[in-house]
């Protein structure tokens, strides 16, 4: 194992940017940028021992301070969408900033989110832990410490650790938004990508994607992953609503048996490349979400990024949660720190 660090660019302000690439023996690496604490590649081989990019993104800094797509991004403090951009807490309202359908909000801050700011980042052998702090009053209460570490194991799992305390109570509902493609990120579909979702429910929605509180159960609809589905089976099927709402896919799924411990949460199977991967995680849901918004740009290697050319498993609270008493409620701070682990696991 190892961790090399190696100068990505300069922000506007002269602010060192450095990428740090982490190696195992079998092939596999992970490069990730304290910018964001993004992961901007993740190589992985094939079947016949290719190796190919898994993650979208860019290759210049530039792109990645834009980032409209969140591609690779550490999402935070509040992932996901929050009805009316606001909430209470211990009685107190707090109000978010209003950047989805005018009325909603998503991911926190588009301009001001911790996928804009630059982390401290401290090497491990085969790691790479992100840390910053945020004052209280900024995006929502509470001074607070947070990390997230990178770690790239001999089993071909990429760990994702979180940790965060704060000293007031605070909603922390934090993701990683990588956006992959099995088939590497030069090929242009992930449509016969084939998933499973070890969940029965989704979160129920309204037409901007805010929780009503339901649940609905999948079985025979469009949102059923319970077994192995081609992603672009039942993409379009615009007669279910939620898929009219989301274009596609990009749902909450109720994981099967949460506890609050680690489980898998979802498979997925690349037939073209064999490349295999499972997401396990100790949260309650998970978001998937095919990319119908992703906007065509210049992508790696002189390649695009475009619609469905990437697939998101994004876990988490759900979404929305502290508007909905029913729901696992990610509240934290003042003695209750933030803890959680996402692994995502490799085969070919």
């Amino acid at each position: 194992m190892a961790v090399t660090k190696e100068l990505f660019g300069k922000l506007k302000d002269g602010s060192e940017v450095y990428k740090f690439s982490i190696e195992n023996k079998n092939g596999m690496k992970a490069v990730v940028t304290n910018l964001g604490a993004i992961l901007v590649n993740l190589y992985v081989p094939d079947k016949k021992g290719k190796i190919a990019d898994v993650v979208i993104g860019y290759d210049k800094l530039h792109m990645y301070v834009m980032n409209s797509c969140f591609f690779g991004c550490t999402v935070g403090p509040i992932a996901n969408r929050i009805g009316k951009a606001q909430y209470k807490l211990d009685g107190k309202t707090v109000k978010m900033e209003v950047n989805d359908h005018k009325v909603n909000n998503l991911h926190s801050s588009l301009k001001k989110g911790f996928q804009k700011r630059l982390w401290d980042a401290e090497t491990g052998k085969d790691s790479v832990t992100f840390s910053l702090t945020k004052k209280d009053g900024d995006l929502g209460p509470g001074k607070m410490k947070v990390s997230v570490t990178y770690t790239l194991t001999s089993k071909n799992e990429l760990k994702l650790t979180y940790h965060a305390d704060s000293d007031k109570k605070a909603v922390i509902n934090m993701t990683n938004h990588s956006y992959f493609n099995l088939s590497g990120q030069k090929s242009n579909s992930i449509l016969d990508t084939k998933v499973k979702i070890h969940a029965d429910q989704i979160t129920e929605t309204d037409r901007y994607l805010i929780p009503t509180g339901n649940m609905l159960d999948v079985k025979g609809t469009p949102a059923d992953f319970t077994e192995f589905k081609k992603i672009g089976k039942d993409i379009d099927r615009v007669d279910f609503k939620p898929v009219k709402y989301a274009h596609g896919f990009d749902f909450n799924y109720a994981i099967k048996g949460y506890n609050g411990k680690k489980k898998l949460a979802a498979e997925v199977e690349d037939p073209k490349s064999g490349r295999r991967m499972e997401v396990y995680t100790d949260l309650p849901g998970v978001q998937f979400y095919t990319g119908a918004w992703i906007k065509d740009t210049a992508g790696k290697e002189g390649y695009r990024n475009g619609k469905n050319k990437g697939f998101c498993l994004e876990t988490q609270y759900f979404p929305d949660a502290i508007n909905h008493d029913n729901f696992v409620q990610p509240v934290f701070g003042s003695g209750k720190d933030y803890y959680t682990e996402t692994v995502y696991r490799f085969y070919w």
